[in-house]
């Protein structure tokens, strides 16, 4: 049975789920979750996930929450593709470490920097623009003569940060900086399976949801 996923397309961490999925040739049974009206506050979603946050999934019962997690499984548990996430265990640290990063440093940094300005109306703070650039040039420096973020391979690592890098873009964030992230991000366009038909249209939903609630 597919598995299902409850989602916001405009998401990055969902996005990164869906890329996963794809990745993996697994199906998903898609269940848009309207946070706007509520609905991840329902009784049945918080008993299946008390922290009613997107993404999450239901495998046959099984339920996951955080977007890493849920790739890390999903290729733990149906891939076949080892290069994906590696079981050698000094690569996969590496994805791990690369995954991590995404979630603690390159993502938290854009939510800090931008989702106060879209939510709350607040002004752009230098401050927090400079703890950006300043993961941006740690990415940069992680590919610098390497194709992909974790090695020679596409990983899940690709996956992920890609999601996140994709959605700075679309947003104004100057990647010109960074040439090794520009390049990287480039061919992750052209080589992550279901890149076009997942990732980029929930780019465009973040971006219109962006120039709304900030008027552009």
């Amino acid at each position: 049975m597919p598995i299902d996923l409850y989602y916001i397309p405009g998401s990055a961490p969902c996005r990164a789920v869906l890329l996963a999925a794809k990745a993996v040739g697994v199906e998903l049974n898609l269940k848009l979750t309207d946070l706007m009206a509520g609905e991840h506050l329902k009784p049945e979603f918080i008993k299946l996930n008390p922290q009613h946050c997107v993404p999450t999934i239901d495998d046959n019962g099984f339920a996951l929450w955080e977007s890493r997690a849920i790739c890390t499984y999903l290729a733990n548990q149906y891939g076949g593709n080892e290069s994906l996430y590696p079981k050698d265990p000094k690569k996969r640290a590496v994805v791990d470490s690369r995954l991590y990063f995404d979630q603690g440093t390159l993502y938290q940094r854009f939510a800090e920097y931008y989702y106060p300005v879209m939510f709350g109306g607040a002004p752009f703070d230098e401050a927090k623009l400079k703890k950006l650039e300043e993961a941006y040039e740690y990415l940069d420096k992680f590919l610098d003569g390497q194709d992909w973020a974790a090695g020679s391979e596409m990983t899940l690592a690709d996956i992920s940060l890609a999601s996140s890098v994709s959605t700075a873009e679309v947003v104004g964030f100057d990647l010109s900086k960074y040439a090794n992230v520009t390049s990287w991000l480039k061919k992750c366009k052209s080589t992550l399976p279901g890149y076009g038909d997942v990732n980029q249209p929930g780019v465009e939903m973040f971006k219109e949801m962006f120039d709304k609630l900030t008027k552009k």
